[in-house]
């Protein structure tokens, strides 16, 4: 197997916690569900400072896992495409199973990755690196291990990892120069 198709099946597999970890600012900008717009830490502190802060929503958390299921079924109607067939490593038997996995660890491993910056004193949109870049896909790979931990060779996860933080930082700095995101990071 050629490293590049090890990149393209990482990728690929890690496609709805991608769109899962994005989606909250979207939905955001587009002001969806203005009724979900709570904080996840109902506002609770922890030695003075905020748990996760008003970024991390139900709306967001939501709108992840919605995300996450809808891209499993695309993921699942492209296995007919010979390309796309080549670069799955499962067979979207279970899209609503996967998509809800991916998009909730997407959202949690956020989540977690907030605390923690909060609690270091690490301002909103200031940068945390690797862990902004890896908070989301490290909580979808350990969501959705119980199910689909033969895939996880040491080869795939460092892929998945590399792969992944280019993508992220990519995607981000295309969205801050668009204008839909107010940091890079």
């Amino acid at each position: 197997m050629t490293v590049m198709q090890i990149i393209l099946e990482s990728m690929y597999f890690l496609v709805p916690a991608y769109f899962a970890n994005m989606a909250p600012v979207l939905a955001q900008k587009a002001r969806l569900l203005k009724q979900l717009d709570y904080p996840l830490d109902h506002k609770l502190k922890q030695r003075g400072k905020r748990l996760m802060g008003d970024h991390k929503t139900y709306r967001g958390l939501f709108i992840g896992v919605i995300t996450g299921i809808f891209l499993a079924f695309v993921q699942q109607s492209l296995l007919n495409v010979s390309w796309f067939n080549s670069i799955s490593v499962i067979d979207y038997s279970r899209p609503v199973l996967l998509g809800t996995l991916m998009g909730l660890g997407a959202m949690i491993g956020d989540a977690v990755a907030s605390y923690f910056k909060r609690m270091l004193g690490i301002k909103p949109g200031d940068k945390w690196i690797p862990f902004d870049q890896l908070d989301f896909v490290a909580g979808a790979l350990i969501f959705v291990a119980p199910l689909y931990y033969a895939l996880f060779s040491w080869q795939f996860l460092f892929t998945a990892l590399l792969a992944s933080f280019m993508l992220h930082v990519t995607v981000n700095h295309l969205a801050f120069y668009l204008k839909i995101r107010k940091e890079k990071w």
